[in-house]
C-alpha cells in the first residue's frame, strides 16, 4: 500500500490531542500515517508465512484505544482479532506480530513509538470478548474428503467462505478437488492434530466451542434461498 501524503501543518494551528500524542521526531519514523483531531492512523500488517501479508489501518485514539480497519470486515477489529484474521491464532502476541513501516522496514508495534500509547483500560471492553461479540464470530470448521479421508480446514471469515463450507457440508461425497477456494489435491498432507485444536476462537486458542465462537445461526451463514433444513428453520424462526 502506498503511503499517504500528509500536508505539512501550519505552525500557527492550535495543537490538537493527536498532535500532542507524538512529537515530530516520532512522526518522522512512521510511514503512511494520517493525523486527525483526536487520533492517528497508520498503515499496518501481519505476515502469514503461507498466505503473505494481511494489510490494515491501525487507529490509535487519544485515549489509548487501538483498533484496526481491514477491508475484509465492516466493523473495526481489535489487534487480537486482526492477528487471528492473519491466521496467527493461539499466539496472542499481537504487539510482536503486527507491524508498521518505519524507514523502509517493517517493525513490530512493540518496537514502534505507538506502543507506549496503548492503554489497557481503554481497550478493556475489546479484550474481554464483549467487543468481539459485536459481530457474529465463526470459528474454523473441517470437512472430510470422501476420497482420501483427510480433513480440510475451512475459514469462515466472510460470507463467501461461509457459503463454501455450507455447500461442502451438504455434499455427501465432497472431495478435495471440489474446493474452489484453494488449489489442493488429495496428495497434500492433512493438518497435524496439534494444529487442529486452534479454531480461531477470540476467547481462547484451544477452545472446543463456546458462545463466542459457535454461531447458532445468522445471515452470514444461513441463506434465504437455500432449501436445506438448517437454513429453512432459521428463516422461519426469523420471520416468526
Amino acid at each position: 500500500m502506498e503511503p499517504l501524503r500528509i500536508a505539512r501543518e501550519s505552525e500557527n494551528v492550535v495543537p490538537t490531542e493527536a498532535s500532542q500524542m507524538f512529537n515530530e521526531e516520532e512522526l518522522k519514523l512512521i510511514e503512511g500515517y494520517q493525523k486527525g483531531d483526536d487520533f492517528i492512523e497508520v498503515d499496518c500488517g501481519c505476515t502469514n508465512k503461507k498466505y503473505g501479508d494481511f494489510g490494515g489501518k491501525l487507529r490509535v485514539d487519544a485515549n489509548g484505544r487501538f483498533s484496526i480497519n481491514c477491508q475484509c470486515f465492516i466493523e473495526k477489529l481489535t489487534p487480537d482479532e486482526f492477528e487471528r484474521h492473519a491466521d496467527k491464532e493461539g499466539n496472542r502476541r499481537w504487539k510482536y506480530n503486527i507491524w508498521i513501516q518505519s524507514e523502509g522496514k517493517k517493525i513490530s508495534i512493540l518496537r514502534s513509538p505507538l506502543c507506549k500509547h496503548y492503554k489497557p483500560a481503554a481497550n478493556a471492553e475489546n479484550s474481554t470478548g464483549i467487543g468481539c461479540r459485536r459481530r457474529q464470530f465463526h470459528r474454523d470448521e473441517f470437512v472430510r474428503c470422501s476420497s482420501c479421508n483427510k480433513e480440510r480446514r475451512f475459514h469462515l471469515r466472510n460470507k463467501d467462505e461461509c457459503r463454501l463450507y455450507h455447500d461442502a457440508l451438504l455434499k455427501a461425497n465432497w472431495k478435495c478437488s471440489d474446493w474452489t477456494l484453494h488449489d489442493i489435491t488429495c496428495e497434500e498432507d492433512e493438518e497435524r492434530a496439534s494444529r487442529k485444536v486452534y479454531r480461531g476462537c477470540p476467547r481462547q486458542g484451544r477452545c472446543q466451542g463456546c458462545p463466542t465462537c459457535v454461531c447458532l445461526g445468522c445471515y452470514k451463514c444461513r441463506y434465504l434461498h437455500c432449501s436445506c433444513q438448517i437454513c429453512t428453520e432459521f428463516v422461519q424462526n426469523e420471520a416468526a
